[in-house]
C-alpha cells in the first residue's frame, strides 16, 4: 500500500458551471486530495523538503479552480489532477470534487471522485 497525503476538506472559489453566468459568480466547492508518494524519507529526516508541501498544493488546486473556466465538476477534477502530477513528483492522486447546492433544496452536492497515476 502506498503512502498518502491527505488533504481533505479544501474549500476554494471555482469558475465552475455549465452557464457563463454561472461561472462567472465564482462560486466555492470542497475538495478532498490524497496523494500518493513514498513518505518514508520524510517520516525519518522530519524535513519538509522530503515531502510534498501542503501550501503548494493548495497554491495549484486554488489556481486551477479558480482561473480556468469548468463547465462540469468533471472537467475540475481532472485538471487539478493533471496539475498535481505536472508539479509535483507524486505516484498517483485521487481527487473529490462537491459543488454544494447545485438544485436548491434538492440536494446537499454533487460531485466526482477520480483517480489518476502518473504514466510511464
Amino acid at each position: 500500500m502506498a503512502d498518502t497525503i491527505l488533504l481533505q476538506g479544501i474549500q476554494v472559489p471555482a469558475a465552475l458551471g455549465v452557464s457563463a453566468a454561472e461561472r462567472r459568480m465564482r462560486r466555492p466547492v470542497t475538495l478532498d486530495l490524497e496523494i500518493e508518494t513514498s513518505l518514508a524519507a520524510a517520516g525519518r529526516s522530519d524535513r519538509i523538503q522530503q515531502t510534498i508541501h501542503y501550501k503548494r498544493v493548495f497554491e495549484v488546486v486554488e489556481d486551477v479552480a479558480a482561473n480556468q473556466p469548468h463547465r462540469l465538476v468533471e472537467a475540475l477534477g481532472q485538471r487539478i489532477a493533471d496539475a498535481v502530477l505536472g508539479k509535483f513528483a507524486v505516484d498517483a492522486v485521487t481527487v473529490v470534487v462537491r459543488k454544494p447546492s447545485p438544485i436548491a433544496g434538492v440536494l446537499d452536492y454533487a460531485g466526482i471522485r477520480i483517480r489518476r497515476e502518473r504514466s510511464g
